[in-house]
């Protein structure tokens, strides 16, 4: 007997083997039973070949996938870590082993949907479904945004439109040390915003065998648990730092006889790597797509002819993990034996990325509050706009060393908000929710872990702050818009599900939006450059208002727009239809999936808001439909383990028709979490491996 298979009364997969390689081999094996066809699709996404399937849809994705190198780097890390680190490259192949095993007796049934077979991962596929599921997670497209406004509206224009987040990603998580605490012994809670899929981008799991015993979130067809884990004697748990560590470079290149060069910064040209990969596209002809690969990096748009508006630069992409051929992965065995503060401290030394801000706790009241990964040193214009390759100063000198803080108050609250990471960023989340947290923590003075869901799904909305005020100075309106004015003055300003009031708040500020971008002074910047789709959000000026909104309506001369009009005419516009229901009736989840739900089930209504604790992100002025949000919840309590909980949005298994496809969802919505449960006596055993 090599692992043995148990669930819980949730289907969450608990396993135990007599050594880490067997463990990670039924990790691999068990993630491929539950989920088959996440595991299809994310190697997909790795390779660039989603389109095969998925239809063209998914082209922009796999031309990105293909030029960014994605897979080609993971082969390159996974090559360096069997000659730097043997041991953790072995138990990456353990793990694809078992992922193979399991999909080779997997009946998922969107691979009848689809025609397709599961295909065959390599050791580095891993590697290839990490880097694929961060590439964009430091928002280097937000230096195109940049350069667009600017040249738009001018350099001032940039300060405007910094939401102090660009609303791409984020998570919560707060640490309470043991003398905040009933019991003595630390905290450590909080939830990942993140897209929401069905089935999830985290799977709950318990891994046990003589070396370590842990239960924790894991990212489907990656071994271990990297960010969110609870040994019994340490806990940790991360968010995104914000910080920046991708850089854009604007290449001159030139076809030759040979191929391509690309003008380097000491004024000469440099012979560049290319070569072309023919992507399949489902239903429509193959695309042939151009590899090119300079001395920064690889060219993710354009080539020597340019762009397809005709500016003549290209645009390459400079990333740690392409330059040093490294993950990150060694830490992933290290954190798994962690006993103390310390050994989490140790193993995230050798992190990578993305980069995060660390909290963790252990039994004997150690504590972390660190920022773990890889951010070059070079100059400021690298970290806010494309920079020109063929001149000299751009580039990389070094690594910073990642930042370290404390407590306040024996608390410390990280919601992406500036914080360690500061010197380390450009833009980071506005302050409303880390100040929500730690305004609620400091109103009591001992918690326990069965007090922190009521923080988990807390609905207050401080940054209705600035159209409010403009909503309370405004006069002469009809009787409908006075009304409507007077409601949402008195409003309690929570964004609660249920509540109409919240609705006719969202409705306003949606119209706010919208008149502000139809506004001729913003208007031309509402056509983005010729960049490739898949860059295209991160462009779009509805989506950049309205999470800037509270910068446009405090700004003291916002190029001319009358603020206090738009509101007025938003107001009257809302007031002129009739206001039915609640948020809820508009503000439902909107989970990605690959193939669409044949179930027939209507998707919930949700509680919150982007910059609520209770963070379901909806875009104003284009949706209230959420397609972000807490992809998990977590409570670990250093006091026991068994007293921590945990809730996903759907359910432990990925395949449809399973009583635990979505069994947590009731779970999720009304803000309760399942019981962590560790004792094997507990659990039923499902198979011997």
């Amino acid at each position: 007997m090599s692992a043995e298979t148990y669930r819980d009364a949730w289907g969450i997969p608990h396993l135990r083997a007599a050594t880490a390689g067997e463990l990670a081999r039924a990790q691999g094996r068990v993630t491929a039973r539950d989920r088959a066809w996440q595991l299809e699709v994310e190697r997909h996404r790795a390779q660039g070949t989603s389109a095969s399937f998925l239809g063209p849809g998914a082209l922009s994705w796999d031309r990105l996938a293909r030029r960014a190198r994605l897979a080609d780097t993971a082969r390159r890390c996974f090559a360096a870590l069997e000659d730097k680190d043997p041991e953790t490259a072995a138990w990456v192949r353990e793990y694809t082993d078992g992922v193979n095993e399991g999909l080779a007796a997997c009946d998922a049934p969107e691979f009848a949907r689809t025609g397709l077979a599961p295909g065959r991962w390599e050791p580095w596929t891993p590697l290839a479904v990490w880097l694929a599921t961060h590439i964009l997670f430091a928002g280097f497209p937000a230096k195109l945004w940049r350069e667009h406004i600017t040249a738009h509206l001018g350099p001032d224009a940039v300060a405007l439109f910094a939401t102090d987040g660009p609303g791409t990603a984020g998570s919560n998580g707060w640490l309470v040390s043991g003398e905040r605490t009933v019991t003595g012994h630390a905290i450590v809670a909080g939830d990942p915003h993140r897209f929401i899929e069905e089935p999830g981008v985290y799977q709950q799991i318990h891994l046990s065998c003589p070396e370590f015993d842990v239960v924790g979130l894991a990212v489907p067809g990656v071994p271990g648990i990297a960010h969110f884990g609870h040994t019994g004697t340490v806990a940790w748990a991360i968010t995104n730092a914000m910080a920046d560590y991708q850089d854009l470079y604007r290449e001159r290149l030139r076809r030759t006889g040979a191929g391509v060069e690309a003008l380097g910064s000491d004024g000469t040209w440099h012979r560049a790597a290319r070569h072309t990969e023919t992507i399949h596209v489902a239903g429509e002809d193959s695309v042939e797509v151009e590899v090119i690969e300079t001395d920064r990096g690889p060219v993710i748009a354009g080539g020597p002819e340019g762009l397809d508006d005709g500016t003549p630069a290209a645009l390459s992409l400079r990333y740690p993990p392409r330059v040093t051929a490294d993950l990150g992965f060694g830490a992933l065995l290290p954190l798994l034996r962690a006993r103390r503060v310390a050994d989490v401290d140790r193993a995230l030394d050798a992190w990578a990325e993305p980069v995060n801000v660390v909290q963790a706790a252990d039994t004997e009241g150690g504590l972390l509050h660190r920022v773990a990964g890889r951010v070059p040193v070079r100059a400021t214009a690298n970290r806010l706009r494309p920079v020109p390759a063929w001149e000299p100063g751009h580039e990389w000198t070094g690594w910073h060393t990642p930042p370290r803080a404390g407590l306040t108050d024996g608390v410390a609250v990280m919601a992406n908000q500036r914080g360690p990471a500061t010197p380390l960023g450009v833009e980071f989340a506005p302050p409303h929710r880390a100040d929500r947290i730690a305004a609620l923590l400091a109103g009591k003075e001992r918690w326990s872990a069965a007090d922190m869901p009521a923080l988990h799904t807390d609905t207050h909305l401080a940054s209705a702050g600035p159209l409010l005020d403009l909503v309370t100075a405004l006069d002469g309106l009809s009787p409908g818009a006075a009304a409507l004015r007077d409601r949402l003055l008195a409003w309690d300003r929570h964004m609660d599900a249920d509540s109409a009031d919240a609705a006719a708040y969202a409705a306003v500020r949606g119209a706010v939006v919208r008149h502000l971008a139809a506004h001729p002074a913003l208007a031309p910047a509402a056509v983005p450059p010729a960049y490739p789709e898949v860059l295209q959000p991160w462009l779009a000026l509805v989506p950049r208002i309205a999470y800037a909104l509270e910068h446009l309506l405090r700004a003291e001369d916002p190029y001319g727009i009358d603020r206090a009009e738009a509101v007025r005419a938003a107001l009257e516009e809302v007031a002129a239809e009739p206001l039915a229901g609640t948020w809820g009736d508009t503000h439902r989840l909107a989970p990605w999936r690959a193939l669409p739900d044949t179930s027939g089930s209507p998707e919930p209504g949700l509680s919150g808001d982007h910059d609520c604790v209770l963070c379901t992100s909806a875009v104003p002025g284009l949706t209230d439909r959420a397609a972000r949000g807490p992809a998990a919840r977590y409570v670990w309590d250093l006091a026991d383990r068994r007293r921590s909980g945990w809730v996903v949005p759907h359910g432990a298994s990925g395949v449809p028709g399973s009583p635990h496809h979505r069994d947590q969802q009731p779970l999720w919505l009304g803000g309760e979490l399942a019981p962590v449960v560790t004792d094997f006596d507990r659990l039923t055993k499902e198979t011997d491996d």
